[in-house]
């Protein structure tokens, strides 16, 4: 559960906000008081999303808006600045996979895709988001990371690799900021359960809710709660830091 209130007021942005963790976060901005402001690829699962986030009491905006295109992020900034007057929080949910396959059998196209989304698409969301906190002097980012970003993973290279530099991102602009009142933070989920894994027959998810400690497969509200946290006033002393939501997994790493 979210804290009500605990964005309250606040101007606040998810990229890759049409399903899975991205939506789940942009439900739990809404509740925890914030205008969310809904970006992804798929215009009609955003309308679907903000929908419901306007049923439940909050103000929500959709930009349909593809993370690895600089023109496009650069207009979806001018759009929020223009509607809002600022921006104070921003999740950037950026993810684009691959099917597991040893390094040296991934396409080049597989590195790319995995690059451009994942660690461009926050490095671009990350040059744009930056300079309005500036102005308005403060505000706080969460990026995407993944279990997959802190340790090898078989089969994901490029995914891993792409996560991994998310991480370095992510403290490299935490120092960069820091004393400027912008707090920029990652988190790292386990398995959780989004489409993929929800499409899984039952004998296919139990082996991966079993090698969790906690026993379960995560939800992305799990994540969207430590997402909230990051962004509010309550993690006011937590910068360059990545919080793995993972059940324990990393633990016993």
């Amino acid at each position: 559960m979210t804290a009500n209130g605990a964005l309250q007021g606040k101007i606040s942005l998810v990229l890759g906000a049409s399903k899975g963790i991205g939506a789940g976060t942009a439900r739990a901005f809404g509740r925890a008081g914030a205008t969310v402001v809904l970006a992804s690829r798929d215009e009609q699962a955003l309308n679907k999303v903000a929908d419901e986030i306007r049923a439940a009491g909050a103000r929500a905006l959709v930009v349909p808006t593809d993370m690895g295109d600089e023109g496009q992020v650069a207009k979806l900034t001018t759009r929020i600045l223009e509607t809002f007057g600022r921006l104070d929080v921003a999740f950037n949910n950026a993810g684009s996979g691959h099917l597991p396959a040893p390094l040296a059998d991934l396409a080049i196209s597989d590195f790319d895709e995995a690059i451009r989304v994942s660690l461009r698409g926050t490095l671009i969301a990350m040059k744009y988001q930056i300079p309005p906190m500036l102005r308005q002097g403060g505000g706080a980012i969460v990026n995407m990371s993944s279990t997959a970003g802190l340790q090898g993973v078989r089969g994901m290279g490029a995914y891993a690799a792409a996560k991994h530099g998310v991480i370095g991102a992510t403290k490299s602009a935490a120092l960069d900021y820091a004393a400027k009142g912008i707090r920029i933070n990652a988190v790292a989920p386990g398995p959780i359960l989004n489409d993929r894994i929800a499409s899984l027959p039952p004998g296919r998810r139990e082996p991966i809710a079993r090698a969790v400690p906690l026993g379960r497969i995560g939800t992305p509200e799990d994540v969207a709660a430590a997402v909230v946290w990051l962004a509010s006033d309550a993690a006011a002393f937590v910068t360059g830091t990545v919080v793995p939501v993972d059940g324990g997994r990393l633990a016993g790493a």
